[in-house]
């Protein structure tokens, strides 16, 4: 049997991971208490802007590994989506968003 030199894609529909492009990661889907959340984890070597997490108010600097998420029903609308430190994420459940700085 010949040897597949291309990726195998999911099939539309499937609760498979699948890509956003750009070599960015996969993004996957979580359910929680606190809805449905599209996840997609960013590696440190991919990061080159500055964020603020919403579950400690801290920076997330440009070379820090971390998940951005937004709600699955709103399919990535940038207005939506969050960047989060991978504890921060994990533990949302467990603390409110601290308040925002201005």
């Amino acid at each position: 049997m010949p040897r597949r030199n291309h990726p195998r894609r999911p099939a539309p529909g499937s609760d498979e991971p699948r890509s956003l492009g750009g070599g960015a990661g996969w993004a996957r889907t979580e359910s929680a208490p606190d809805g449905e959340w599209t996840v997609r984890t960013v590696p440190g070597a991919q990061t080159t802007k500055s964020y603020r997490c919403p579950g400690c108010d801290h920076e997330i600097r440009p070379g820090t590994p971390h998940v951005v998420a937004w709600p699955a029903a709103e399919h990535g609308s940038v207005e939506d989506r969050r960047h989060w430190h991978q504890g921060c994420w994990n533990a949302r459940g467990n603390r409110r968003p601290t308040r925002r700085r201005f």
